[in-house]
């Protein structure tokens, strides 16, 4: 499990639009992050270097969100076309990077956020989701699977929905310990 922490980070949004890899470039520079040597690639979250960021295969991104168990590994390179990517930044708190559509946009600002909003986190940019974002791990809660765009091609996009909390900590699984 992560530590607990005092305050989550708040999301982080990139305004512009451009190619994945400057937005991506764009994001990484703003959090501080830089990529998993090949020593520690497949290193779980919690013995991650601070200020490091890697990648997760949806599966596993979706599992950790719904059973409650973040503790997720990282890897140092995408594991599928469609992975996520994690940083870990420099207090040790853990951002999933996605895309989201422009109606999300203001609702991630945590001035404007209701206390929880649903989001739809894609895990590569399209018409439909065209910014990139990075938000805070502890504040999410999942309740399903990501969701395969093209069921036809294993290595199309992925969109999971979930949601974003408002408070700085998860609420503690209904389920057994």
């Amino acid at each position: 499990m992560l530590p607990a922490q005092k305050a989550a980070p708040a999301a982080i949004v990139i305004e512009t639009t451009g190619s994945e890899g400057e937005l991506r470039r764009q994001l990484r520079a703003k959090n501080g992050v830089a990529e998993l040597s090949s020593s520690t690639s497949g290193i779980r979250f919690s013995q991650a270097p601070t200020g490091s960021f890697g990648f997760i295969a949806p599966q596993s991104l979706g599992m950790a969100l719904v059973t409650q168990s973040p503790d997720l590994i990282m890897e140092r390179v995408q594991p599928a076309a469609n992975a996520y990517e994690i940083h870990k930044l420099a207090g040790g708190s853990g951002m999933v990077v996605g895309f989201v559509g422009p109606d999300l946009m203001p609702q991630l600002t945590p001035s404007q956020r209701p206390k929880n909003v649903r989001i739809a986190l894609y895990s590569n940019p399209s018409d439909k989701a065209p910014h990139i974002v990075a938000v805070p791990l502890v504040k999410l809660v999942a309740d399903r699977m990501p969701v395969r765009l093209d069921h036809k091609n294993p290595d199309s996009a992925v969109m999971l929905d979930m949601d974003l909390q408002g408070s700085a900590n998860r609420k503690p699984s209904q389920g057994p310990q």
